[in-house]
Formats: C-alpha cells, structure tokens, sequence
C-alpha cells in the first residue's frame, strides 16, 4: 500500500516537471531557436492576411496599412515628417535660448518682426497676424530685444496649388542673419500639404523654429514646444469679434435639433470617408447631416449615384438657422484635421462634437477642451446619435457656457488667438511665473489674468466667489490733487478730513499732480491714518499706475474737490465688498448709439439708465491698477495724458471688458443745482450734464470741464476706445443700490445711514 503511495506521488511529480518544461523551459528553447535561425530564413507571420482566403470581400494589405483616403503608410508618412522637421524632438529646454528673454525679467518678452521686402505678397490673414502682434505689448523694432522673432514672409498657406504660395522659402530664410536654424523663432500656418494626401508638408525646413500650426496631428506636434492653433477664415474680424450666441443662463438648455451637420463632402482623396458616411445618421426630424458634392470645377465627372439626392436635400435648410437651432454640431475632418465648422460651433454655443482623428486642439496645452466639446472617433460615427442623447440637461448648459467662454476668451478675434499664442510661450519661458490651468480655462481667462501681479487666484477680485473668500475689511484712498495748496478751507481739506473717519479707511495717498512742489507734511491737517503724498508726474493716468504704497485690496479714488459724506463712504464700501470686481460709486453717466453720425455719443443726463460710473468717486480693486498699466497699449494712455481727460472712461472700458457686466451706482445726495456758481469749481464726476455743456450766454466758467472742448474730447475718447478694444464693451444697467429703508416713510432713528436723507 505503501510502496503504490509512493509511486502515485513520483508520477505526479514527473507529470508537474513536464508540465513546467513544456510552458516555461520549453519555450526558451524555441526563442534559442527562433534567434538560432538562419539570417537568409524568412519567418512567416499567423495569420498570413495576404492570403485572400481569410479575407473574403476585404480590402487589400496596402489599404490595411493605409487608412482611408491615404496613399501612404504611416511609416512612410513618419519619414516624409521627420525629413521636413529634422528637430521633430525639439523642446523648449534644447531649441530655445532662454537668455535673449531673461536680461529684463519678464520685460525681457518681445517679438521682432522681419520687415517685409518690397512687392512681398502678404495674404489678409497674416496681415491680421502680423499687425496683431505689432500692436501687442511685446512688439520691438529693435532685433536686438527681441526674445521672439517673427517672419515677414506669409507661410499661412504652403499648399503648392494655392496662389498664396510663397516659393523658395528655404533659400530665402537661410539668408537671414538671425534665423540661427530656427531657434527661437516662431513660426505660423493654417494650410499645409497639397493634392491628394494634404501631409505635413510646408516645403520648407523649419529647424528649431516653434510652429504654430493649424490642423496639426498628434503625431507631430511636439509638446511644449509647438503651439496648436485654430483654422480661421481671412474674414475672421482683426479685434473683437461677435459676441457668443448664448444668453445667460438659458432655459431649457437643448434647442430645437439635437445634431445637425452641414457642409460639403468629397468623393475621393483623405477626409472622404468620414464626410461620405455622415449621411447614415440623418433622420430629417431632429438629426439633420447634410452633405453636397457639387464644389469644385469637374464634380460632376466624379459625382456617385447619392449625389442628385444629397443637393436636393441640401438646399432644404438654412445653415444659419441650423446653427441657431441645435444642440450639438457635428464637426468632422475635411481634407486636413481643422475645419472652419470648430470655431463656427463656438461662437453659435452649439456643442462641437469632433470627428478627426488625431486632431492636436487649439491652446491644448491650456484648454481643458473635455469642458466644452465631445470628442468622437470617425470609425464609430453611427454610435454619435446615441452618445449625444446620453447627456443630461445639467451637462448640455455647462458644455454651451464653456463654449461662449472659450469663443470670447480666445477666439472671437485674430488679436485673441495670436495673443494666446504669445502668452503661451511666455509661460513656458518664464515657467515660474505663469499662469495655472484654473487661470486659463475660468472667467475671464487667461489673456487678463497677468501673472506678474500674482499667481495666487485669491489675488484677483474675479475669483473670490468661487474660492469661497471674501475682500478685506479695509480700504486705500487715493486723492488725485491738481490744485496748489493755498488755503485750509479748500474742498480737498474736508475731504481728507471725511475720509478719514470711516472705519475701513487704512491710509490716504494724495497724488500730486500740480505744477507746483506739494506742501510739506506740516501743512496738511492731522488725522487717524497715514498719510502718504506721492508725485503724479504730472501725467493724467498716473492715477491708475501701480502703487506699491497701496495695501489693501479695495481702493477709493477721488477727486480733489469731490462732496461725500462719511455714511455715503461707508455704505459705498460695504457695497464693493459684494461686489470686488466691478466699479462701484456714485456719479454716474452713459454711452449710446448715435445713427446719423455713426459713432459712439457720450452723455452725462440725469436717467435710470447708465454704464459708466466716473472714478472721481468709486471703488475699485487694486488689480485694476495693473491691468490699466500693464494690458492697455501705451496709445490709450498717451492718449489720456495728452488730453488731460478721459482717465475715468477708459477704466470703465477696462472693468467692463473683464467683467461683460456693468458697474454699480449707489445711492447719492442730489444737493447740487443745474449750474453752478461762476467761483465753484467741480469735477464732472458730481454734477450734471450742463457743467459738461456749453454755458449759458454770460456766465463765466474757469472750470476745464464747463468748456465745450472737454465734451468734444470725451465723446471722441469713447470712439478711440471702442476702436481699439474693437467692440463697445460697456454695457447698460438700471441697478442702483440704497440703504435699507432708504426714503422710506419710517423714523430716521431705525435708519443706519440717516445722512444721506438729509439734502
């Protein structure tokens, strides 16, 4: 019994040995042999897919290896790619010299742009770029500041077909002294590749040069050194652009269609598969994908058998009417990854679903693009229908917000998008003061966020709401001064005095901007907080110019003859502290439309409505100072110092265009009469429309603001304004904040701000 245990045991064992040999030792011997093998031997692969055998009614093996609509493998097309770029492993660490932009800190950030040679052929769209970038704050026309340079010759379109080609481009740039190969060079383009396989090809080499590309592929965009870019039309507006198409809050968020495509198909070449199937999905109720054939001069030599149907059913719906009508747009690969249909999407707040394999997105270093589109794959088009009912309501009205975020932040212009691509670079230059992906993809976006004031989000006014934080207790006052000191009974002494009695109030700059040296601190009256007198240079915008005086968050700027009560101060603050990213103060005043002269009019009329709130009493954030100084061009503020006005509009401009809101007026005294005396003198910012209009046959008025003139130059700031932010970005309220029970018919005693009753 013993001795059959023992045999039974041996056996199992044997069979346990085998077993290992076969699967662990037996397969090392066949890798000993497989390397073993003859050089001359061929292995043949399993299963062997050149046999037709297996694959009955199936393409061939060069069609396999192709894809659709390619004549080339994609080994052949990584060749073709590496043999363009040679430095297809640049990045910014090993193609870039970081020391021609760190001599001057991030001021050191400029862009050269080569001069263009006389009779060069410039396309309109890289006019708009280029003149985008030399309006820009980074512009030099010295090379020798430059951190970036720019080419002057048009390589937006490098298809060989096109007549904006540019040839011998090669020979051309070589012949630049400061080319270097490349280096530190930027590059732009929107069309490569030509007839039938629309490649990477730009026909010319361009080294250790960044690339900022439309259409590119995943496969060649390097990261952290390339920059993709949007496909736009040479009708795409140089400033401001349209507004997104999406109110507020809409309700219900879906629209009449839930998918809609329409645009033109091709029946041969790359991109013609994914357009020629879209008609699958199409069910004419709430699913529209139209496709036409008839473009192109011999389409009708290679027009199929779906062709007469799919012009028929074309011309049955308004593209514009699609767009404003439909939940989610289809946006499919034409001949190259890019089409005109992305940013078409965005601005219509319609849902861009993407077919385009391999599309490198615009700004995808930045953008978190999950946020606003849906990303579909071209081999499974027929599950879109299914995948876009699947999104709730919830989910629809945040992907149509992000979209008009993203159009407005980034898009709306040809400015925005060579602007992003700038600060882009920036960032990766100066990596350790940019901005983060928070900064980048909320309101108001990253081109207004400036990363040397802070890269704290708790920082900027903009962001307490989602931070859960609140502004400071706490406010500065800074008192612009342009009268000499000659009396102690002057509008500016009480003022001080005022102001000084507020709680919140933490210190008073007065900014000197008289012609005469300001008093010694003798002179001024002694009060509760500090007091600090600094030079205004004279210089009408120094109001708003940085101060590194300033502590607190909130400022209060007035000027020096203003009336206020300390309650009106108190309640003004309180007010800002709900509202840290607007103007919040008491004069108020409005723009309008004039249509027989066609220009923007200023008027300064007592009405409910208003969109401007002057800084000669308001609050503001701090931010706002740098913002002024450091994103306007230094034209705008030239502008204010030449003509000794309009400091106060172009704030509001600046508010408005961060926030797409307006400011806020609070209650106010109306103590003042239609005309003043001929001995008062007093800022626009506390009186009425006749101190800003021609006075009445024999009165006189010394005042710089009761003369016509001042008017005039106010009315035309407006237009220069609208001009360069390239839209009017103030816009209209009729909110006004009181105190509680604030005229109401109540004892004066339960009211916390009794004073501003009285007058």
């Amino acid at each position: 019994m013993q001795a059959r245990k023992k045999y039974v045991l041996l056996g199992l064992c044997a069979c346990c040995w085998l077993l290992l040999f076969y699967w662990g030792g037996g397969v090392q011997v066949r890798l000993f042999k497989l390397l073993g093998r003859p050089r001359g031997e061929v292995v043949r692969p399993w299963p062997n897919w050149t046999d037709r055998a297996f694959l009955p009614g199936y393409a061939q093996l060069e069609e396999l290896q192709t894809g659709p609509g390619s004549a080339e493998s994609p080994h052949q097309r990584h060749q073709a790619w590496t043999g363009i770029y040679k430095e297809s492993r640049c990045r910014m660490e090993t193609c870039f010299d970081f020391t021609r932009c760190r001599r001057r800190g991030r001021d050191g950030f400029r862009v050269y742009v080569y001069p263009s040679e006389k009779g060069e052929r410039v396309s309109e769209s890289y006019r708009k770029i280029l003149m985008s970038i030399g309006e820009s704050r980074y512009y030099t026309t010295d090379p020798r500041e430059a951190c970036l340079f720019v080419l002057g010759i048009d390589t937006l379109d490098r298809d060989q077909l096109s007549g904006q080609f540019v040839p011998n481009l090669d020979d051309r740039i070589k012949g630049y002294p400061l080319w270097n190969e490349g280096r530190n060079h930027l590059v732009f383009n929107l069309y490569s590749g030509t007839w039938p396989n629309y490649n990477e090809d730009l026909g010319f080499n361009i080294g250790q040069a960044i690339l900022a590309k439309a259409s590119l592929n995943t496969e060649h965009f390097r990261p952290g050194f390339d920059v993709s870019i949007p496909l736009f039309s040479k009708e795409h507006p140089q400033k401001g652009g349209e507004r997104g198409w999406l109110v507020r809050n809409t309700v219900p968020p879906r629209r009449k269609y839930l998918l809609m495509f329409k645009g033109k198909r091709y029946l041969t070449g790359i991109g013609s598969d994914t357009r020629n199937a879209l008609h699958h999905i199409h069910n004419g109720k709430d699913i529209v994908s139209l496709t036409t054939c008839r473009h192109g001069k011999d389409w009708e030599k290679h027009k199929d058998a779906r062709c007469d149907h799919d012009n028929l059913e074309y011309e049955k719906f308004d593209y514009q009417e699609l767009l404003h009508n439909s939940t989610f747009c289809l946006v499919p690969r034409g001949r190259r990854l890019g089409s005109f249909r992305f940013l078409e999407s965005l601005q219509a707040a319609c849902i861009p679903v993407l077919l385009s394999n391999g599309w490198e997105l615009p700004f995808s270093d930045v953008i978190q693009w999950n946020q606003a589109v849906i990303e579909g794959d071209e081999r499974l088009l027929l599950q879109v229908p299914s995948t876009v009912r699947a999104v709730g309501n919830e989910w629809v009205l945040a992907l149509r917000q992000r979209t008009q975020m993203l159009w407005e932040a980034y898009f709306s212009s040809v400015d925005k998008i060579v602007l992003t691509t700038l600060e882009i670079i920036k960032d990766r230059v100066f990596s350790h003061i940019s901005r983060n992906k928070y900064m980048w993809n909320a309101l108001p976006g990253g081109l207004l966020v400036l990363p040397e004031y802070s890269t704290h989000l708790a920082h900027f006014p903009f962001y307490y709401l989602s931070l859960g934080v609140s502004p400071g207790q706490e406010f500065t006052a800074i008192i612009h001064a342009v009268s000499p000191l000659v009396s102690q009974s002057q509008p500016i002494m009480k003022l001080l005095q005022v102001v000084s009695k507020s709680k919140y109030c933490s210190q008073i700059i007065i900014l000197w901007n008289s012609e005469k040296p300001p008093p010694h601190r003798s002179k001024w009256p002694p009060m509760p907080v500090p007091l600090t007198v600094t030079d205004g240079r004279r210089k009408t915008s120094s109001r708003f110019l940085p101060n590194v005086a300033i502590e607190t968050e909130a400022v209060l700027s007035l000027d020096e003859d203003t009336v206020l009560l300390t309650s009106e101060v108190n309640f003004a603050f309180l007010v800002w502290r709900s509202f840290p990213e607007r103007i919040v103060g008491y004069p108020p005043r409005s723009h309008f439309w004039d249509p027989v002269k066609h220009a923007w009019g200023y008027t300064s009329k007592w009405t409910n409505e208003y969109s401007i709130v002057l800084t000669g009493a308001a609050f503001y954030h701090r931010y706002y100072h740098y913002l002024f100084s450091h994103y306007l061009p230094p034209s705008l503020r030239a502008l204010v110092d030449r003509t000794s006005n309009c400091e106060d509009i172009l704030m509001n401009f600046l508010v408005s265009s961060v926030t797409h809101l307006p400011p806020i007026k609070v209650a106010q005294r109306k103590q003042y009469k239609e005309l003043p005396s001929p001995q008062v003198r007093r800022h626009p910012s506390m009186v009425n429309l006749t101190n800003e209009l021609p006075s009445p046959q024999g009165t006189k008025m010394s005042a710089p603001w009761a003369n016509p003139e001042h008017f005039i130059q106010r009315q035309e700031c407006v237009n220069s304004f609208a001009r360069w932010f390239g839209y009017m970005p103030l816009v209209h309220s009729q909110f006004r904040l009181d105190p509680l029970l604030f005229k109401d018919q109540v004892s004066v005693l339960r009211k916390k701000y009794k004073d501003l009753e009285r007058a």
